[in-house]
């Protein structure tokens, strides 16, 4: 076996990496707002792949009705084509110290979500970028393109550690500032930032890109098994509290859990980005090949 199938294999398993070849990345927003069919060139224009459809509207051109559906329907629908020639994916994953909490970790899980992400991307010729962060971005492995990469990708999430505290706020400042192109931006955290995420995430907004907002939380972050008299450590900054647990607090917690994700998930929907929740103890595989497909980050 070699190296690259090796280290690859650290984070994926082969049967799961065949089952990855068939899909690729989709970009809402080059699907939208485009006349003429909705007809963009793929790779280099040699040829056009079929994405879509949308209704048809007075003025559209008619080359494009799909005929069949007409058939069938008595409806009009225009044929949408996707770009992927200018697709970028950009994968921000949180670094910080909270990331490896957790049976199994949090680490653990976004590095093979990430991997995940990443092989789809450079399988199908999408531009990729990877962008830690911690207090900003800490480090970052940009364009990539093409299967050469994935040794590359792997042993940058393989040598990559959690630790110090997070700033939200700093990173997505430079990767705004950063950012080129048109495509998807996925940001995988726990997102239990103090100083919050909205004015973050707000930078991260923008026509040309499709973000999607992955929290991971830990099983026991989703359902703790605590009892008794506690000291709790916040393991990025030392703040600690002194506390009983007992039943009344238990569901006071998962209430306030509840809430917070809940509106983090308004927050998404009423910007028009995509929120995902998942639980580290929870398959990689099948939130890839199931859920992520189901909302179209895939196909």
């Amino acid at each position: 076996m070699s190296l690259n199938r090796k280290r690859l294999t650290d984070l994926l398993d082969p049967e799961f990496m065949s089952r990855l070849d068939s899909l690729d990345v989709l970009s809402r927003k080059i699907l939208q707002g485009k006349l003429q069919g909705e007809r963009r060139s793929k790779r280099r224009g040699q040829s056009v792949e079929f994405a879509d459809h949308r209704p048809y509207v007075a003025g559209d051109d008619l080359r494009f009705v799909d005929w069949n559906i007409y058939g069938r329907l008595e409806q009009l629908f225009l044929k949408l084509f996707l770009e992927e020639q200018d697709l970028t994916v950009h994968i921000v994953v949180d670094a910080s110290a909270s990331m490896g909490m957790g049976e199994p970790s949090k680490e653990r899980f976004i590095k093979k979500l990430t991997a995940a992400l990443g092989y789809v991307s450079l399988v199908n010729n999408n531009r990729l970028a990877i962008s830690l962060f911690g207090d900003g971005v800490t480090n970052q492995l940009a364009h990539m393109r093409g299967r050469n990469y994935l040794h590359q990708m792997a042993e940058f999430l393989l040598l990559s550690e959690c630790d110090g505290v997070s700033n939200f706020e700093s990173a997505c400042r430079q990767l705004a500032a950063g950012r080129i192109g048109s495509g998807v931006m996925i940001v995988l955290s726990d997102f239990l930032f103090k100083e919050g995420y909205d004015s973050s995430l707000r930078q991260l907004l923008g026509r040309h890109y499709d973000l999607y907002v992955i929290q991971v939380l830990s099983a026991q972050e989703l359902s703790p098994k605590l009892t008794g008299d506690l000291k709790l450590i916040d393991i990025e900054d030392a703040d600690a509290a002194e506390i009983t647990v007992s039943a009344a607090l238990m569901k006071y917690y998962k209430r306030n859990l509840t809430a917070f994700c809940n509106e983090l998930k308004d927050f998404c929907t009423r910007r028009g980005a995509v929120y995902v929740l998942a639980n580290s103890a929870d398959s990689v595989e099948a939130l890839v090949l199931n859920y992520l497909r189901r909302i179209r980050l895939l196909r």
